[in-house]
C-alpha cells in the first residue's frame, strides 16, 4: 500500500530547509512547464520506467505529484519496487495538483514567444491547468 501525504505536509517540507524531500512531477513537460511544485523534478509518467535509473533518488522522502493524486499512487508504487530506493521512502501527494495550494514554479523554455511567470493564477482561462 502506498502511503500519502497531504499537500500542506508537502509545502511545509519543502520550507523546511532542513527537510529532505523529493517531488516527482509526472505529468507531460508542457503541463510540468506551465506550472509545478517548486523544485520538482519530471518524469512523466509513461517514461518513469525506462529513466528511473537516470536519477539519483538519495532523498529521504520521494513524494510522486499528479493532477488529481491517482497516477501518482502508481508512481509511487513503480519507484517503491525499485531495488535502489526505499519503498518506504515513497509516497503519493493526496488530491494532487487539485488540493496543492501553494506557489507553483513555472518554466520557461527556450523559443518560448509569451512571458511563463511563476504567478501565474491558479483559477480561470489564465489557468495553467
Amino acid at each position: 500500500m502506498v502511503r500519502e501525504v497531504a499537500p500542506e505536509e508537502v509545502q511545509s517540507k519543502l520550507l523546511n530547509d532542513g527537510a529532505d524531500v523529493e517531488v516527482v512531477d509526472i505529468r507531460d513537460p508542457e503541463a510540468f512547464e506551465q506550472g509545478h511544485v517548486p523544485g520538482a523534478v519530471n518524469v512523466p509518467l509513461p517514461e518513469l520506467p525506462r529513466r528511473v535509473d537516470e536519477h539519483e533518488w538519495d532523498a529521504d522522502e520521494i513524494v510522486c505529484v499528479c493532477p488529481i493524486g491517482q497516477s501518482s499512487i502508481q508512481a509511487a508504487r513503480l519507484l517503491g519496487s525499485y531495488e535502489a530506493i526505499d519503498g518506504d521512502a515513497v509516497a503519493s501527494m493526496a488530491g494532487g495538483y487539485r488540493e496543492w495550494d501553494g506557489e507553483l514554479e513555472a518554466t520557461a523554455t527556450a523559443g518560448d514567444d509569451e512571458d511563463v511567470r511563476a504567478d501565474a493564477p491558479d483559477e480561470g482561462p489564465e489557468a495553467p491547468f
